[in-house]
This record gives structure tokens, sequence and C-alpha cells, in this order.
């Protein structure tokens, strides 16, 4: 299977329900770290398995809506535990829209899998990863 990924990051605040995390239910921020990687058994004609320019571009779109955001305050997330795990599968589900889409540009139809990757920080990380 080949693979390229492509990375940005995103700076966000929110907070959590519950007791399980603690401190964390008060509003707190968070810089993520965020890879996603797009996987195909074949590269196509050109040798690659998709535009990376094109890749960095979508995921830059993806997360624009969340920077500098209190994400608490964002519909798409009212009732939700914006946990790394719950956003990394939120970016996965919007990077398979683009890649869908043809945002991914020559290749992108051929993406078998995408895994989204959110390093919260350099001693922890989440991710979600699903077939297209």
């Amino acid at each position: 299977m080949f693979a390229v990924e492509v990375r940005a990051h995103v700076m966000i605040a929110h907070s959590f329900r519950g007791e399980l995390f603690g401190p964390a239910q008060r509003l707190h921020g968070a810089t993520f770290v965020i890879d996603v990687a797009f996987f195909r058994r074949e590269l196509t004609s050109d040798g690659v398995v998709a535009d990376i320019g094109r890749a960095h571009q979508a995921l830059e779109a993806v997360l624009a809506p969340l920077n500098y955001r209190n994400l608490d305050d964002l519909p798409e997330f009212k009732g939700k535990q914006t946990t790394t795990e719950y956003l990394a599968f939120h970016i996965f589900s919007k990077m398979a829209e683009a890649a869908r889409a043809g945002q991914l540009g020559p290749g992108g139809e051929g993406i078998e899998k995408i895994r989204v990757t959110l390093h919260e920080s350099h001693v922890a990380r989440g991710w979600y990863e699903g077939a297209l």
C-alpha cells in the first residue's frame, strides 16, 4: 500500500463534561498537530498517491473553521465531547468528502483509505482511520 501524508496544525479552545475529564471540564486551550495520510494500492500514471499540494489545501480548508475558535460555541459540535478521537473522526469525514469531490486532484479518486492523526502533545496522540 502506498501512502502520502500532509500536516497542519490548529489552535482551539473547548471543555468537556463528566468527572472522567477532571480539570479539563473547565474551558482550556489545545494546539493539535494534524497528520492526514492517504492510501492506495497502486500509484497513478504520474507515480503519485495524490497531489500533495491539493491535499494540503484541502486539509487547511477543513481546519480553517476550527482554528482559534471555542469548539463549545460551534453548532456542529453541540452536545459532543470534542475529544482528540472525536476530532480525528470529524476531520476524517471532511477529508473523505474532499477526496470524493475531486479536491485532491488526479489520483484522489483512487484513494482507498485515510488516516487522520491528532498529536495532542509530544507524548499523546489519537487517530481515526477508515476506508473510502
